[in-house]
């Protein structure tokens, strides 16, 4: 398939691509990549369904509703953010049953690549009401355990697309369950072995698994430090010290998310931190998946870590001003990483 049309549902391991609606040069001057190749390994792609008010000047009544299908989950979130920065992005994840051929048939407008493989379980739902102050949960449909055929289906699909990317993105899996902590492990371990940008944005056990085999950034929000029970509490001091040990253990850079607070950079060089404007967010949810796209597509750009950074800030911060999680405008998340520095701390 060119990608100039919308594609079919694809069997497993075929490709799945959207309609292009930018045309950018693969290169910029110097020979630096302004399109990288993304791989994201997606382990629990979900079906969300959100139940909104109806419009105002429909004539219907407040009984009424507006309801809306989304594909989700965090990998397919940073592979939506990456698409609209430019990145040319492939998606490794797993689907079948009744809601895996829904969510895939809806990424075939998406402007992806999809690796799928096949998932006897079944992936997994949400339904939302929104029509609150507050998100509230009506449903949720929790995705069964990979097998260990589909794990490995999973992995040689993953390894193969990575060894062809610019940067693997790694992300984890809801819950924690669907996938051993060991899987993420093994393939940042595999693809840095190789050479391989890896960038990881994990919590828990498979934080650890993947912080051990050395990524190039590892991206963890405050919360998700405390906790994996790698620092006591979420006091800057002692996420600094988690981020520094982590990083003094083989972890490149280690990146630190803290809400609406200035995000955490730490390598071997030093300690600094992301100072840009502030903002006021529709939707918290969604920031740090955007976040963590920028950094891989910078990096895929062959900018240097802190820049990478920048960018990645940026493309959080501007999420947050909008409705839809993974969404923004390129043109505007680039001007506005001008306005974010990477500031040294004592």
């Amino acid at each position: 398939m060119d990608g100039t049309t919308p594609a079919a549902v694809s069997a497993p391991g075929q490709r799945l691509a959207g309609p292009r609606t930018e045309t950018v040069p693969d290169v910029i001057s110097g020979g630096t990549p302004v399109r990288p190749r993304i791989c994201v390994v997606a382990p629990t792609p979900l079906l969300v369904v959100e139940i909104a008010s109806g419009h105002e000047d429909s004539g219907m009544s407040n009984e009424h509703a507006d309801i809306h299908l989304h594909p989700g989950g965090q990998g397919l979130w940073v592979a939506r953010m990456a698409v609209s920065l430019g990145a040319e992005v492939t998606v490794c994840a797993p689907f079948g049953g009744e809601v895996g051929a829904h969510v895939a048939q809806m990424l075939g407008t998406d402007q992806l690549t999809i690796h799928g493989v096949t998932y006897n379980g079944g992936n997994g739902a949400y339904v939302y009401d929104l029509r609150g102050e507050d998100r509230e949960t009506v449903a949720y449909m929790p995705p069964p355990s990979l097998n260990r055929h589909e794990l490995d289906d999973l992995y040689g699909t993953v390894l193969v697309d990575a060894l062809e990317s610019d940067v693997l993105v790694v992300t984890g899996a809801e819950p924690s369950s669907v996938v051993p902590a060991s899987f993420f492990g093994r393939i940042v371990r595999d693809l840095r072995s190789a050479g391989k940008a890896v960038v990881a944005d994990l919590s828990g056990a498979a934080a650890r698994a993947a912080a051990k085999a050395g990524p190039t950034v590892l991206k963890m929000s405050h919360e998700e430090v405390v906790a994996a029970e790698l620092a006591p509490d979420d006091e800057m001091g002692s996420l600094r010290t988690a981020a520094e040990q982590l990083v003094a253990g083989g972890v490149g850079a280690m990146v630190v998310s803290r809400a609406q607070a200035h995000a955490l950079l730490v390598t071997t060089e030093g300690v600094r931190r992301a100072v840009g404007p502030v903002v006021t967010p529709l939707d918290h949810r969604g920031a740090g998946d955007s976040m963590t796209a920028g950094i891989a597509v910078g990096l895929g750009r062959g900018l240097d870590v802190a820049d990478a950074v920048r960018l990645g800030a940026a493309a959080g911060a501007l999420n947050v001003t909008r409705r839809g999680l993974g969404t923004g405008r390129r043109d505007q998340i680039e001007r506005f990483a001008e306005r974010i520095s990477i500031e040294e701390m004592d």
